[in-house]
């Protein structure tokens, strides 16, 4: 198809939370420096086309198909010689070549799976930016943090300077050794890039109010219609990593940074939707990012109540996500219920696992809408316990 990568400056995203809300964060800031930038991000939410976008727009149906006929030749050759590509190898090529297309001056680029081995991993960088690192797809990536971290380390490319957040010591001596084999400098959050951030609600919004320094400048006083202490680092981890990009650096004045950050809108991820009742939706789906967004709930929602809706794939860390519930949310109602992927485990299944984990006020509902239903009239019901650590009035984690 042309090697489309080697015509983009890009900046590379991984980790095992947050690369979608850091990805989103470091295109907005593109976007306000006036640059043409392109997204690429997985999973989609609704549609597919919202995993490819120039700008602030998805990349249209009539391109999408026929890009996918120009790339049909190479894929059923590829088929023929016994090396089929996979979805996300044919879809990472259809973005690279929508980018190219479009003249974009750079792509902010979400690596799939991993990192050593991931389709995105053929990108040559102007900065690489290692999100959280949690224990997650242990099938293919080790059941060790370092090991985990020895993947999504895999990105690190010689010479190019590389922005990390806090991660567990195993995972960021891993990474440090990465970084000094390649000869590429590291920043990290909370060391070299400072924050200090306070929840926040104003105009219908909620998110929070953020400082950042880093070694180069400091931006004060940001509105990030995110929640939670993770959306701050998300934010300082755009905010270097944008410094290191050559077409962008020197337009990163603190007005823009204050209008980028104000502008961003990621879905799916503590989206909080206006009530009565309020909601908070969340694609949580590993121990680490239920506990995320159980603190999240605890500073953004002090002493208010909550119901909480839960569905999960059978193949996620249900045990460490239940485990959360049962410990942090004590005396919570919850509704188990299951969404229409085929993955979905089963709501009869998760109340139990639940209550072995010491979970109790558990319910079930046979789908979604029957599940927000129960939900909503638990919310308003008498008699109704208050969470003892502070959370939102209702909240729905499913994946």
């Amino acid at each position: 198809m042309g090697s489309p990568d080697r015509w983009l400056r890009s900046v590379h995203v991984a980790g095992t939370k947050g690369k979608g809300s850091t990805s989103a964060l470091v295109h907005a800031l593109a976007l306000e420096g006036g640059l043409k930038a392109g997204l690429y991000t997985s999973p989609h939410l609704i549609d597919i086309r919202e995993r490819i976008r120039v700008g602030r727009e998805e990349i249209a149906p009539e391109d999408l198909t026929r890009l996918i006929e120009a790339a049909r030749p190479h894929v059923e050759r590829l088929r023929e010689e016994g090396d089929p590509a996979t979805f996300f190898e044919i879809f990472t090529a259809l973005a690279f070549a929508h980018f190219a297309e479009a003249g974009v001056a750079l792509a902010v680029v979400e690596v799939g799976l991993g990192g050593r081995l991931d389709a995105t991993n053929v990108l040559a960088p102007d900065v690489s930016i290692l999100t959280a690192i949690s224990i997650d797809h242990v099938e293919q990536l080790g059941g060790t943090l370092e090991a985990i971290a020895g993947e999504k380390a895999g990105i690190v490319k010689a010479g190019v300077p590389v922005v990390s957040q806090p991660q567990p010591p195993e995972a960021l001596e891993t990474i440090e050794r990465a970084c000094r084999a390649a000869g590429s400098p590291l920043m990290l959050v909370g060391r070299d890039v400072t924050y200090t951030w306070s929840p926040v609600a104003e105009g219908g919004r909620r998110g929070i109010r953020l400082s950042v320094r880093t070694p180069l400048a400091a931006y004060e006083d940001l509105f990030v219609p995110l929640m939670g202490e993770h959306q701050a680092i998300n934010a300082s981890a755009a905010i270097a990593a944008a410094e290191c990009v050559g077409p962008l650096a020197g337009r990163l004045t603190s007005d823009r940074v204050r209008r980028a950050l104000a502008g961003v809108s990621w879905p799916g991820r503590m989206e909080y939707l206006a009530g009565p009742p309020e909601w908070v939706l969340d694609g949580a789906h590993n121990r680490a990012s239920m506990e995320r967004l159980a603190e999240g709930m605890t500073m953004h929602f002090p002493g208010q109540r909550l119901v909480v809706v839960f569905a999960s794939a059978a193949d996620k860390d249900v045990d460490g996500m239940l485990a959360v519930l049962a410990e942090r949310m004590r005396g919570t109602p919850v509704v188990f219920t299951r969404t229409d992927n085929p993955r979905a485990a089963d709501p009869a299944d998760l109340a139990s696992r639940f209550a072995a984990l010491g979970g109790q006020g558990a319910e079930m509902a046979t789908d979604v809408p029957m599940a927000l239903r129960r939900a909503a009239s638990l919310h308003v019901g008498r008699g109704m316990p208050s969470h003892p650590s502070a959370s939102p009035k209702t909240s729905a984690s499913k994946r």
